[in-house]
């Protein structure tokens, strides 16, 4: 095997709680990751050279900087003697759109080069290195709907009713860190305990950051309301998408049809697993 097309599916943060905050000012977090059928997509070729090489750029986006890149490297640090890769990335998920994207991406480079090259490395070892990435890459590497806890890390699977999702994608991008740096946002929400969780008081949950983003982004809060007036709408992540939950995928698509012509979106089931998730050596539920 010399080349492996990586699918990078998107996530949706179901409901999404601040719960507090370290003394480092990484903010402490409790949410239910769900992967959808919708993402990118990666073309890892095998090279000959040892050299990790970027095909095409990326917009805003230096190679340094570039998480595909970064996982690269990061795996091929650990892994010691390793042929060399070209990442290719077909890009179709918006950044700064609350969907993972980069984050998916990354993982995806993970899990694609520990078959391509070979490796063998379990998923938790796997783990372990994407949250050297950032706080969203553990869970897809994980591959499994689940609630997190931590800044993200600490991961348990849980099971969900097939839904499709109305997800509309605000022309904006949003930054992260301005949002979680943001005076104004509430950081002080109750625990939830886990053992208390089921999938019928995802009702009365929220996304904490969907407040502030909605007051300085005015396209998403537009959103919101056009979106609410078919279901629960929430924002995912911190933003800028926000989406809608329904139980067939006929309703979700007539919901779509709807939609203003100024606005974009799309219809996208969940999923249960990553679709590499046999991609890692093992089944375990790495807690961090």
């Amino acid at each position: 095997m010399t080349t492996l097309i990586c699918p990078a599916p998107a996530k949706l943060n179901l409901f999404l709680h601040v719960v507090g905050r370290r003394a480092d000012g990484y903010h402490l977090l409790q949410t239910l990751f769900r992967l959808i059928d919708c993402g990118d997509t990666l073309h890892l070729s095998l090279r000959e050279d040892g050299r990790i090489v970027r095909q095409q750029p990326l917009a805003g986006v230096v190679e340094a900087d570039d998480l595909c890149v970064r996982a690269a490297q990061l795996l091929k640090a650990e892994a010691g003697s390793v042929p060399g890769v070209n990442i290719r990335l077909e890009k179709r998920l918006p950044m700064g759109g609350g969907l993972g994207g980069g984050s998916s991406d990354a993982a995806s480079v993970l899990l694609g080069l520990n078959r391509l090259w070979s490796l063998g490395l379990p998923r938790s070892r796997l783990q372990e290195l994407a949250l050297k990435l950032g706080a969203d890459v553990p869970f897809f590497v994980f591959g499994q709907t689940a609630l997190a806890e931590g800044v993200g890390e600490t991961l348990q699977a849980v099971t969900l009713a097939p839904a499709w999702y109305v997800v509309l994608t605000p022309a904006v991008s949003v930054s992260t860190q301005a949002i979680f740096a943001h005076p104004d946002l509430t950081r002080d929400s109750e625990i939830i305990k886990i053992a208390d969780f089921s999938e019928a008081s995802l009702f009365g949950m929220r996304n904490d950051l969907q407040a502030v983003v909605c007051r300085d982004y005015p396209e998403v809060a537009r959103h919101l309301n056009w979106l609410g007036k078919h279901g629960i709408a929430r924002m995912s992540g911190s933003g800028a998408c926000v989406f809608a939950a329904f139980d067939t995928a006929e309703t979700a698509h007539g919901v779509l049809a709807k939609i203003p012509r100024n606005m974009r979106g799309f219809v996208a089931a969940g999923l249960d697993k990553h679709p590499l998730y046999d991609y890692a050596d093992d089944n375990e539920v790495a807690q961090s």
